[in-house]
């Protein structure tokens, strides 16, 4: 029973869905005749129009006879007119309204969408999710923070590294001269005294004059090179 219900139900519902446009196809083929019957009727204006012409001067009756009809014809096709234009009207307010219709629906759905999507929603529950993030962001920074500013292991000290570092070399040194039996040459300019400034004793410094003639001399030499 409650199947042939829902079948009778949902029947019903398409018929009601459907009798708009039933109503504008109908109302469409009403038109296409009426205007179809206004163009033959223009033209049969137009024959006893020419008729009555023709016979104005050699037939008076037959040129009556044509007036009568045409006019019987405008009369006609005025009337035709008039519901030509009634059925126009008919058919823009039956699809406005289907539009209209549809457009609710459509707009009716949209808010049932809208409702169910934000039916477990509500401004609490918002804010409450929205602070558990920052809570759980400023907990990342902390923990990022934490590890990078307490690196693992032992500070390095430069300065003990360098030491080392001569040690070992002052050792390997030692090893080659073990070796050997010769002191580095390094090691041999280090233990010569330094140079005393100045010139040297016993030997007489070049003159104004001397010096001119060797600066002469080389500008010369470069000169046969080019």
């Amino acid at each position: 029973m409650s199947g042939m219900l829902g079948w009778i139900t949902g029947n019903s519902a398409q018929k009601r869905k459907a009798a708009p446009k039933d109503a504008i196809v109908t109302l469409r083929q009403h038109l296409d005749m009426l205007q179809k019957r206004e163009q033959h009727l223009q033209v049969q204006i137009d024959e006893q129009q020419n008729i009555a012409r023709k016979n104005a001067t050699t037939n008076k009756n037959a040129a009556k006879t044509a007036i009568t009809r045409r006019r019987q014809h405008e009369n006609t096709l005025s009337q035709t007119v008039a519901q030509i234009s009634t059925l126009e009207q008919q058919i823009s307010t039956i699809e406005a309204a289907n539009i209209n219709q549809e457009t609710l629906k459509a707009m009716q759905k949209a808010g049932k969408a809208m409702a169910d999507i934000h039916g477990g929603l509500t401004i609490d529950k918002v804010d409450q999710t929205m602070e558990e993030l920052r809570e759980q962001e400023a907990l990342a920074k902390e923990i990022g923070e934490a590890i990078t500013s307490n690196p693992m292991g032992q500070t390095v000290d430069e300065e003990e590294l360098d030491g080392e570092l001569e040690t070992l070399r002052q050792e390997e040194l030692d090893e080659k001269m073990l070796k050997t039996g010769t002191v580095p040459v390094s090691d041999e300019i280090n233990r010569l005294p330094a140079a005393a400034n100045g010139p040297l004793p016993g030997r007489a410094q070049p003159s104004r004059e001397e010096e001119d003639q060797e600066e002469e001399f080389a500008r010369l030499q470069a000169e046969m090179a080019l």
